[in-house]
């Protein structure tokens, strides 16, 4: 708890068997609330998450990872979160932010943090691969442009927002691919939010999760659709309900949520 309210990290996570103890263990005591959604894994993600005593959801299919954050976000603000932090339990983010990221927005000037690998130079040193590197800048410098905002990352997976965000932006509008991302930072800018930026370093190895080329191509052009979307929603050309008042949001009473289960969590301590 930070400032009397109540912090929680969701870990969106698909085979994260591998890194997720260490992950869990490096969450610090101002966390209030541990929740992971489970997008059907193949290893034993969900089983290991619910005996670290994590609040543990599984989706009955592979439904991709923007599903998985929507709910995600469902399930943290229906658990009574003020703040929540979206880390990935692949460890190639450090846990160790979360209080930092949790207390720019416990202090009210921002409502969402974003931990950016760019900040510090330290993409590159982490092993970020050269190609997605340059894609990065710029697709960041194009998107800075037409949003009217300065960033220094637009795709970083390491995140904290206000509950007053995640209860206004139309997130069941976005896609439930990755570009769901890039969507939710476009949506903050059109809805007013503030958004800041912390420098993170990041961890490039064989159990993070990482996108192929083919993906990241694909990504690509989601974010430049993302952009154009953006502005022609601004201008008046197009309406598009994700940048609209009217538009879905994941408190939305008429959601099915008969996709995925809760797992009661085990009173295991972390093993030492």
């Amino acid at each position: 708890m930070i400032n009397g309210k109540r912090v929680a990290v969701v870990m969106p996570a698909y085979n994260a068997e591998k890194t997720l103890e260490q992950t869990v263990r490096e969450l610090t005591e101002i966390v209030d609330i541990k929740i992971l959604v489970d997008d059907a894994s193949k290893d034993r993600t969900a089983s290991l998450s619910r005996r670290l005593g994590v609040q543990t959801f599984i989706h009955n299919a592979n439904y991709g990872y923007g599903r998985n954050q929507q709910t995600c976000y469902r399930e943290a603000l229906a658990a009574g979160a003020d703040i929540v932090v979206m880390l990935h339990p692949d460890y190639q983010y450090t846990p160790l932010l979360v209080p930092a990221m949790a207390g720019m927005i416990a202090s009210g000037v921002y409502d969402m943090v974003l931990a950016s690998r760019i900040l510090g130079a330290g993409a590159l040193k982490g092993g970020m691969p050269i190609y997605k590197y340059v894609f990065n800048r710029m697709l960041t410098a194009s998107q800075n442009l037409f949003l009217g905002v300065k960033l220094s990352e637009y795709h970083t997976g390491f995140r904290a927002f206000s509950r007053e965000l995640l209860e206004t932006l139309p997130l069941l509008e976005n896609s439930d691919d990755f570009v769901f991302d890039n969507q939710m930072i476009a949506q903050a800018v059109m809805f007013g939010f503030h958004i800041g930026e912390i420098s993170c370093p990041t961890k490039y190895f064989e159990e993070a999760s990482s996108i192929n080329f083919r993906r990241s191509v694909q990504y690509g052009l989601g974010v430049l659709g993302t952009t154009a979307q953006f502005v022609a929603h601004k201008l008046g050309i197009r309406r598009i309900p994700r940048y609209g008042a009217a538009g879905r949001c994941v408190t939305h009473q008429a959601e099915d949520v008969s996709h995925y289960t809760e797992l009661q969590p085990e009173s295991f301590a972390l093993a030492d």
